[in-house]
């Protein structure tokens, strides 16, 4: 309801008298709800292609080195959302933008993941052994 009330305050719907107004809020009202139908629709989608696709990867096609794997592991040991928004954006080769949107948060939340597990990624192969070794 806040979606429909704020797609008529900035001009998005806009009521032309050609029916009663009732009639025209309830269909603003149908519409805005099959938009966030579709919207989520589509997350569930893409969310479940991200998951089967880590489920069924492998990184040999990129090498099976010891950095890829010292990083996979340091990768796991990262919070869910840094984990999740990283593998995204490394593995699956989308921007920060269709990331956050997969995962149903903000851009800013999305960026502040990002940052802060790039970060954490790196304090933790540095103070890896099998990094110095």
């Amino acid at each position: 309801m806040q979606t429909v009330y704020l797609k008529i305050l900035q001009g998005r719907a806009r009521f032309n008298g050609r029916s009663a107004f009732k009639t025209w809020l309830f269909a603003v009202i149908r519409k805005t709800a099959a938009e966030f139908r579709r919207q989520h629709q589509f997350r569930v989608l893409k969310l479940h292609q991200y998951r089967s696709s880590v489920e069924t990867s492998t990184f040999e096609e990129e090498g099976s080195s010891e950095v890829l794997d010292l990083f996979r592991t340091q990768l796991g040991k990262l919070p869910g959302r840094q984990q999740q928004l990283l593998e995204l954006v490394f593995y699956h080769d989308l921007t920060l933008e269709e990331s956050a949107k997969i995962m149903a948060i903000s851009i800013g939340s999305a960026r502040k993941h990002y940052d802060r597990g790039k970060k954490r990624i790196r304090q933790l192969m540095e103070e890896s052994e099998a990094w110095h070794e």
